[in-house]
């Protein structure tokens, strides 16, 4: 027989049926005792306790709200269901985590509201992921550094543990040249134009089996270019221009497999004067200091020996540190090396010397126009030369290293690595957990984008929000010239996917708009930005 009774709870009245028994004593009268009322009543104390524990962080108003809420989650999570925390198992998605164990989504925040209160949630967010994508990796590269097989110094300042050299008691993880020994990639490095060493072409090096190309191409894997701000003065004050002639040259290779010597020819029949200090065509005595000579002439002939994109050698940099305006053969894409618009002259093909001879002719007889295609000496070169430049700020062997050692962090992480949740959703939000660092460094820092704003804009916000709380200072502030270090603001230059070669960070790439930039977030768990400050 089954009896109804009224229970109030939290302010409500339901109604419960009970099973009865009875149970005789001693003095034989029979008693209603309603033993599934009592059980009932039992497993409603877990809700009573509940509701004290909200009660009582109700009452301690002076706490923080959305780390109360996160108590009343969890105790709710653990205390009323003994749930233990989700482990990983495949992908993160549709996981759903109470409080702050296992793995997957974050959920359980949406009971916050007001603007304030939605900032804390998502710093417990913030913290939830911090924790949760940590990666423990297997190798310590200070304990253990990156060891290349070869003879070259070791590089203390180096991002990453870095040893060059021998070690019979360790394999190393690189070697220069064609290495036969599995688990250690194969090196090729070399400043020598392809069009004289056809090994140093990308693509046939990599059919030759090495693994890692360094040469003076910008796509290589580790570019070794002929710049750095330590090695050239490039910001060295203009000197008069003293010499009669319009310019100055320096070739001793007469050889060479471009058209450097015709074009020298037809500068002069255009009635050009040049001073020429190499084996070809000399016509001066070619014992001087090559940037101090250079210093006295508006002009100077920047001829490398092939035409070859990003083979620019020390002729061009000693031409813009002599403060003179290069006219240049040879690479086709040498305006990217250029520090400022219409700082240079380039003889593309033979038929341009006639044109290039008469923009020779105008700027010297036009003081102001040849003074504007200096102006970079005093105003100081363009964000994208700095870009360019500042990469040498990490020496190549250095930077080799940090290759190296991302690519073996790269292999350790799959595939467990998107297994780690890098989102935490709260209501109908998401905080995404991104890692970023500056080009030449190897640690990442963690920042975070809502899905409400993964935009361009809020992902460059981010960036500099993150470094200026870490007081951070550029890898190349020491090596620039005092004069272009600026004041110690942060400005964003670029931001790029870790793995890009430099030809495409610095050229090639660009996120289309905020729908790219969110599509590469999505399908990227905890994705990896470089970032180029200027």
């Amino acid at each position: 027989m089954g009896v109804f009774s009224n229970l109030r709870v939290g302010g409500s009245r339901i109604r419960t049926t009970h099973e009865e028994e009875t149970s005789p004593f001693d003095n034989g009268v029979v008693i209603v005792t309603p033993l599934a009322s009592k059980r009932r009543w039992s497993n409603l104390m877990p809700f009573l306790v509940f509701l004290v524990v909200v009660a009582e962080i109700a009452f301690l108003g002076r706490l923080n709200m959305a780390k109360n809420a996160y108590l009343v989650d969890s105790f709710f999570t653990d205390s009323l269901f003994h749930r233990s925390p989700p482990s990983f198992s495949g992908s993160s998605e549709g996981k759903v985590v109470s409080g702050g164990g296992g793995g997957g989504e974050l959920l359980g925040f949406g009971v916050l509201g007001g603007d304030e209160r939605n900032l804390e949630s998502d710093n417990c967010c913030e913290e939830w992921l911090e924790r949760e994508d940590s990666v423990v990796y297997s190798r310590d590269f200070e304990k253990d550094p990156i060891l290349v097989s070869g003879a070259e110094k070791e590089w203390q300042t180096c991002a990453v543990g870095c040893r060059f050299g021998f070690n019979p008691s360790k394999k190393p993880d690189a070697a220069f040249g064609l290495s036969h020994e599995a688990g250690t990639a194969s090196v090729l490095r070399s400043m020598e134009s392809a069009q004289y060493y056809a090994e140093n072409n990308i693509a046939l090096a990599r059919g030759r089996g090495y693994d890692i190309v360094m040469t003076t191409s910008l796509s290589s894997d580790v570019p070794v270019g002929y710049f750095s701000w330590a090695e050239y003065d490039i910001m060295a004050p203009v000197q008069p221009k003293t010499e009669t002639a319009l310019a100055a040259v320096f070739i001793s290779n007469c050889g060479a497999r471009n058209f450097r010597l015709q074009a020298l020819e037809g500068l002069v029949k255009a009635n050009i004067k040049i001073d020429s200090y190499g084996n070809c065509h000399r016509n001066r005595d070619g014992r001087v200091d090559k940037v101090e000579t250079l210093k006295r002439y508006k002009f100077s002939l920047a001829f490398e020996n092939s035409n070859e994109e990003d083979y620019v050698t020390e002729n061009f940099f000693q031409s813009l540190v002599a403060g003179t305006v290069p006219v240049v053969v040879g690479p086709p894409n040498i305006q990217e090396f250029a520090p400022a618009l219409g700082s240079i002259l380039h003889i593309k093909e033979l038929r341009d010397v006639e044109s290039v001879a008469e923009a020779m002719k105008h700027l010297a007889g036009n003081p102001v126009a040849y003074n504007h295609s200096l102006r970079w000496k005093y105003e100081g070169p363009s964000d994208s030369f700095k870009a360019l430049v500042d990469m040498a700020a990490v020496h190549s062997s250095c930077r080799l290293c940090i290759h190296l050692a991302t690519k073996i962090q790269e292999k350790e992480e799959s595939p467990d690595f998107k297994k780690r949740p890098c989102k935490c959703t709260r209501g109908s939000e998401t905080v995404y957990h991104l890692y970023v660092r500056e080009r030449g460094k190897f640690a990442m820092e963690s920042i975070f984008l809502r899905s409400g704003s993964l935009t361009l804009e809020a992902i460059e916000s981010a960036v500099l929000k993150k470094f200026k709380s870490l007081n951070y200072v550029p890898i190349w502030k020491q090596e620039r010239p005092e004069s272009i270090r600026g004041e110690g603001e942060l400005k964003v230059y670029r931001i790029y996917p870790v793995g890009l070669t430099q030809r495409q960070a610095l050229y090639n790439f660009k996120f289309n708009g905020d729908v790219h930039l969110r599509s590469h977030i999505e399908s990227n768990p905890c994705a990896k930005f470089e970032v180029i400050f200027v």
